[in-house]
């Protein structure tokens, strides 16, 4: 059976770090700077998330603060002003915040990041109720996995899946995450495919396919 993909719950911190939406400003950045985070969801009610705040949005005050920014500039930005002259996490907050499912694949999560600018997404249920927060760094964790878990998830998914008859010459080998495989096989159409699947366990950094068609294999 071939082996399910990570997801967010996989790989999540579970203990957030969050703020009420009457949070003050000072006690969001005293958050941030405690638990050392980018960004904390506003959660209301029984942990719904209802935003995020983020460094950027605390940072358009010290902006505004800047004289060196031309006031038409300034009011040209009317949103930043606002959040500028604002003090409580509702009125500073990124509403709706980006979310993500517990149930999402880490490349779909990485997408999501990419695409919205963001670093960490919170993690919600399907009632929205925050479940625990993933960022970047929680994304790279599937790449600390063993060398031997790697190994035998390729042999097993991947070479024993592919050549059945020939499973016994090939020969796989993991090191610093590199998947290399050699020995020969029946079907050499089957090779590309190989270090496809290979490639694509979760974990593998790269793969060095030195496979061969051999006439009796």
């Amino acid at each position: 059976m071939t082996a399910q993909p990570f997801t967010v719950a996989d790989v999540m911190t579970k203990k957030v770090v969050a703020v009420q939406p009457d949070a003050e400003f000072k006690e969001i950045v005293t958050a941030m700077d405690r638990w050392r985070v980018t960004a904390v969801p506003v959660v209301a009610g029984e942990g719904r998330v209802v935003g995020v705040v983020s460094e950027a949005d605390l940072l358009l005050k010290e902006e505004f603060h800047d004289h060196r920014l031309g006031l038409v500039e300034q009011l040209r930005r009317l949103d930043a002003t606002a959040k500028a002259g604002s003090r409580r996490a509702k009125d500073l907050m990124t509403s709706p915040a980006v979310t993500v499912a517990p149930d999402a694949t880490l490349p779909q999560a990485a997408r999501l990041m990419a695409a919205r600018h963001v670093k960490r997404l919170p993690v919600v249920d399907a009632d929205g109720v925050i479940q625990g927060v993933v960022s970047r760094s929680d994304l790279l964790k599937v790449f600390l996995r063993p060398d031997e878990d790697l190994a035998a998830e390729v042999r097993h998914d991947v070479v024993d899946h592919l050549f059945p008859l020939s499973r016994d010459r090939v020969d796989v080998q993991v090191s610093a995450g590199v998947v290399t495989l050699r020995g020969e096989v029946r079907d050499r159409a089957l090779v590309p495919v190989a270090a496809r699947l290979a490639r694509a366990v979760e974990g593998v950094v790269d793969v060095r396919c030195e496979l061969g068609a051999g006439t009796d294999a």
